[in-house]
């Protein structure tokens, strides 16, 4: 029986510079930097606040798990911001929206209302979007 979610992965164009990000820009504290086989490296952050959920900042590279074309293409997908990095919770949005914003994260979308919440979306330094949600109950479960 799976009892939760412990990693889920980013993939990223250039490590140090996604670990910067994470860590100076969104506060966010690195649970694992370590040298696994070769060139390859575990590299994981976490909110604060969740050490439990880790997010893998990989980047695509040929190897076991891609051939060289599909981590090209990944790495093509990652500058055009065809993925999503998911959505982190804050508990007051337009506050979180303006202290990243002072430190250069580049938004694509301002705190706006939302069925489920407030909403701003962001670009990490990768091009992946993020959302970041401040939950307000307003959703009719009627």
């Amino acid at each position: 029986m799976i009892t939760s979610i412990a990693h889920t992965t980013i993939y990223v164009l250039n490590q140090d510079n996604a670990l910067d990000f994470y860590k100076n820009k969104l506060g966010f504290e690195v649970g694992d930097d370590m040298k696994v086989e070769g060139d390859f490296r575990w590299l994981t952050v976490h909110p604060k606040s969740t050490p439990q959920l880790q997010l893998v900042l990989a980047e695509p590279k040929e190897g076991p798990m891609f051939s060289k074309e599909s981590a090209e293409k990944i790495r093509s997908l990652i500058e055009e911001g065809a993925f999503g990095a998911g959505v982190f919770e804050t508990d007051d949005c337009q506050k979180t929206y303006q202290e990243l914003e002072a430190k250069g994260v580049e938004f694509i979308q301002p705190p706006t209302e939302q069925l489920y919440g407030i909403e701003a979306m962001a670009l990490d330094n990768s091009g992946n979007w993020f959302s970041l949600v401040e939950r307000v109950n307003k959703l009719n479960k009627s």
